[in-house]
């Protein structure tokens, strides 16, 4: 006799629940590492929002504005993307045919491409 309790499900008699992947929206993970004072401001700024953690980091990696520093890893990023478009462009000049993953590709670059004309601007003042 088990001189601890334990439930029927921990005896190992009952079969382990599957999940069912194909009715899951969001079946795919994203991994990243923190310090562990970063993990304090992120759950903290996380909490204020009132937002799950998961909710938290999509709408911050897709909606907030990022800093980039050029170096050529992003050039030569930016002029692939710009050559994919182009081929995808040259087979349907509609913009609106584009793949949601393109289209996401064009508004990052023009953006990045704006806040360079614009710090170009503000130092020939």
């Amino acid at each position: 006799m088990d001189k601890i309790y334990r439930r029927p499900t921990q005896l190992g008699n009952t079969p382990k629940k599957k999940k069912n992947e194909k009715n899951r929206v969001r079946n795919t993970f994203l991994n990243f590492r923190v310090t562990p004072n970063e993990k304090k401001l992120i759950e903290t700024r996380a909490a204020l929002t009132g937002l799950t953690k998961s909710e938290f980091f999509i709408q911050s990696c897709l909606y907030q504005t990022i800093l980039v520093k050029g170096n050529i890893k992003t050039f030569s990023e930016i002029k692939d993307k710009i050559l994919e478009l182009e081929i995808a462009l040259e087979s349907n000049p509609n913009l609106e045919n584009l793949e949601p993953c393109q289209i996401e590709s064009l508004r990052i670059i023009l953006e990045i491409l704006e806040k360079i004309s614009f710090k170009n601007e503000t130092k020939s003042q």
